[in-house]
């Protein structure tokens, strides 16, 4: 289809959006709001929270250069989102309703990727698609999240600047002043109803301290983080004498208590310890992690008052809905009732104004990613590549190795091997025989990675791989093997990591630490010993903790901040062809007790 053809179908889509929207908020009864009773001083507040959005704007994936659709036919992205708000403010007229977002916005599509580092909206004045977008969803707060600082400080800076709402992150500290680098809280006065008093909330917001490890290229000596519940025991008290008369915390924050990296740093996922150990907060919304959490109530340690915690999955797949009943007592206002929700966006159009807010930029990214590259010989497929050695994972370790390699040609290290880490992100990543376009390097890295490399030691090339080796569960020596159900299910793809550079057997009948067999340097089939030292290339996030694997954290040899998907796609652009003939090498297998398992 020609960008021509397509932006009519777009623009055709913004009518019938319209449409479908009006026929919508009509539909709804009035009612569905919750009741409170005037007449008693008894009245309610709606806040709707928005989490890890990842530069969704539109149902679309441009990854396919279609409609979105995942294997639960979710719906995705703020034009749908703002359509269910919509709806909600209209059952809602005349009382108070809030929007809020948790973080994690401007990176994630090819979208967000275009006008960070294509057409940087920091340097051209061009409104960025995340900013524009939200402005029209009229939000009252948003919070940092972690890949706010991907694309460095000054992008960040401009979309900040370009948002109609605050932009909040209390625990993100100048490193030079230890003070605050952005807002920590607002308090929004509102009435719940026309006559209602003045109800004032408080908004404090927190973003991830694992920006100090995923993102050190662009924190560094620029900003600290401070532990989350730290911070909240800082505001919260300062909040509160404000005259707040409840206390909402935005999270870019998990609620499981745990965290990727290791002890050195703050816990990553720290919402729910937040509600339990802080005094005064009626309610966290969460984000980072995910995942669709409706309503949790935890005890907070010091006050006995459950706290309500929610969290609305990502992209734009759910709307959190937290309804609190507040009763006005002599001087001062009382949470009575507090419960969570999240709602499917499946259940409404897209909002016209969002589409037609973002319709050029959205236009320029699909013709971006339809530009052909090379031209594959034959399909490439990520499908098998979390057990078995595949080309196309093989293509994203040449060429990170090669990259490095050249780099340091001349240097004290060019006589070492040079090694490459890359994970199966994805299980549907193609190239297609015949041409390979942008979209089809972009879904195969669709992190905005940079290429670092580090030196390592054999043992430590062996303690990495028997890590990575964990994300295999034990098999039975002779039961037959199912290969979606290897993996263990609490390690994801992209924390299985696959080397090239040597030759090794992963022997997943023996227990965790004892799987790497037969670890060699390949073509002489010489053992790799403790004392071998080698250039090893990986991903930033890798190298800065992400995952916590070991050894990988040393002071890189190689760091020119080049991004990994830019690599792949200059390659092929300057080969023309993808053939595993010129990249592809068996080089690590599966087996149980020898005997491969495939």
């Amino acid at each position: 289809m020609s960008p021509f053809s397509r932006r009519r179908l777009f623009q055709a889509s913004i009518a019938a959006g319209a449409a479908a929207v009006a026929a919508a908020s009509r539909g709804r009864p009035a009612s569905a709001a919750p009741a409170g009773d005037e007449s008693a001083g008894t009245y309610d507040l709606t806040i709707l929270g928005t989490a890890d959005l990842h530069g969704h704007v539109l149902n679309w994936d441009y990854y396919r250069d279609a409609e979105y659709d995942d294997s639960a036919h979710n719906d995705v992205g703020l034009a749908k989102l703002s359509s269910l708000i919509t709806e909600i403010r209209a059952e809602r007229a005349g009382a108070a309703t809030l929007v809020v977002d948790a973080g994690d916005t401007i990176q994630g599509t090819p979208l967000a990727y275009y006008y960070a580092l294509r057409e940087p909206a920091s340097e051209t004045g061009a409104v960025h698609p995340m900013a524009g977008a939200m402005n029209v969803l009229g939000y009252d707060a948003v919070v940092l999240g972690n890949h706010e600082f991907n694309y460095g400080l000054p992008l960040l800076d401009t979309w900040i600047k370009q948002l109609d709402c605050p932009v909040l992150a209390a625990n993100a500290l100048d490193a030079t002043t230890g003070r605050p680098a952005f807002r920590p809280y607002l308090i929004k006065r509102i009435r719940l109803t026309r006559s209602a008093p003045v109800l004032r909330v408080g908004i404090l917001g927190l973003t991830n301290p694992g920006s100090a490890v995923w993102d050190r290229a662009t924190t560094e000596g620029r900003l600290t983080f401070e532990d989350l519940v730290t911070s909240a025991a800082r505001w919260v008290p300062v909040i509160k004498r404000q005259g707040a008369d409840l206390v909402l915390v935005i999270a870019h924050s998990g609620d499981s208590g745990t965290s990727s990296y290791g002890p050195e740093l703050p816990t990553e996922n720290a919402s729910a310890l937040i509600a339990e150990q802080v005094a005064d907060v009626d309610a966290v919304l969460c984000g980072h992690t995910h995942i669709d959490l409706p309503q949790r109530l935890v005890t907070n340690q010091a006050t006995g008052r459950q706290v309500l915690l929610s969290q609305p999955s990502k992209y734009g797949q759910r709307l959190t809905r937290m309804d609190f009943t507040v009763t006005r007592a002599p001087g001062r206002w009382v949470v009575s009732a507090a419960s969570g929700a999240t709602l499917p966006t499946t259940t409404v159009p897209e909002d016209p104004a969002v589409l037609s807010a973002v319709s050029d930029q959205h236009t320029t990214t699909i013709r971006y990613v339809n530009q052909v590259v090379a031209v594959s010989t034959t399909e490439l497929t990520t499908a098998q590549s979390h057990y078995l050695d595949t080309p196309i994972i093989d293509f994203v370790n040449h060429v990170q190795a090669q990259t490095v390699a050249a780099a340091l040609a001349g240097t004290a290290h060019a006589g070492l091997p040079v090694l490459s880490i890359s994970a199966p992100f994805s299980r549907t990543a193609v190239f297609p025989a015949g041409e390979v376009r942008i979209k089809d390097v972009a879904g195969l890295y669709v992190y905005d990675n940079t290429l670092e490399a580090v030196v390592l030691s054999g043992a430590q090339v062996r303690a990495y791989l028997e890590y990575s080796a964990k994300y295999f569960r034990t098999l039975d020596p002779q039961a037959p093997v199912d290969p979606d159900s290897l993996n263990d299910p609490t390690v994801p793809d992209y924390n299985y990591d696959i080397l090239s550079g040597v030759d090794y057997l992963i022997d997943v009948s023996q227990p965790v630490g004892s799987r790497i067999v037969a670890l060699t340097h390949p073509g002489s089939g010489a053992a790799v010993t403790d004392t071998d030292r080698f250039v090893v290339a990986v991903n930033n996030y890798r190298r800065s903790g992400g995952g916590s694997f070991p050894g990988i954290t040393t002071t890189p040899v190689y760091n020119e901040q080049r991004e990994i998907r830019q690599l792949l796609i200059d390659w092929a652009r300057v080969r023309g062809v993808i053939d595993p003939a010129d990249f592809w090498t068996l080089n690590w297998q599966l087996v149980r007790r020898g005997v491969p398992v495939f």
